[in-house]
């Protein structure tokens, strides 16, 4: 089978012929989906930053979905929270709280959806090998969005940014970058390519 007559993303192979209802569903789905995961929420000792799902979901839905539909579900989900849905991490929500200290996170996971998709346009989520770099590109546009952010707005030394924006997080981390690198590519082993 050439890879011309692959399918690119999860979400082209299971949905070939997607209408623009389902789409929309996509979307919607995606976002209820990310914020479900982002009420995971548990704070971390001296931290202003919790611990959450989101970056599991934003692993996810990037890959699954690709850029296009994945990136739509990303603004989706930011403009829901910034117009006053309680949608973002422990029911928070407004301009405020997205400007606030954890707002650099919710920015790096704009680029990082866009980035992850495009990757699964090429097939990087469809073999392990690949899954890995790009889960850890992604959470690294993340964090590295989100480290510089909290730094200025919290404002903390960089030092204790770097602590408590992103050492805090490394193990939980690597598990979620596990659980998605792993996920895609088991699942894309029962989804016909064609």
């Amino acid at each position: 089978m050439s890879a011309l007559n692959q399918v690119a993303t999860l979400r082209s192979a299971i949905f070939p012929r997607s209408t623009a209802v389902t789409k929309v569903g996509l979307v919607l789905g995606g976002t209820l989906f990310l914020s479900a995961m982002a009420q995971l929420s548990i704070p971390l000792p001296g931290s202003p930053v919790p611990f959450t799902g989101q970056t599991l979901a934003i692993l996810l839905l990037g890959t699954a979905y690709g850029a296009s539909l994945g990136l739509t579900t990303i603004a989706l989900y930011i403009l829901a929270g910034i117009s006053g849905a309680p949608v973002f991490q422990s029911h928070n929500q407004g301009w405020d709280y997205f400007v606030g200290k954890t707002g650099g996170y919710l920015v790096g996971m704009i680029i990082a959806t866009f980035v992850i998709g495009t990757l699964a346009g090429r097939r990087w989520d469809q073999r392990i090998r690949t899954a890995i770099p790009t889960m850890l590109l992604g959470d690294a546009i993340v964090f590295a969005v989100g480290v510089p952010w909290l730094h200025h707005v919290a404002p903390l030394t960089w030092s204790l940014a770097i602590k408590f924006g992103f050492t805090n997080f490394i193990l939980a981390e690597a598990i979620k970058i596990a659980i998605a690198s792993t996920a895609l590519p088991t699942v894309w082993k029962f989804v016909p390519k064609k």
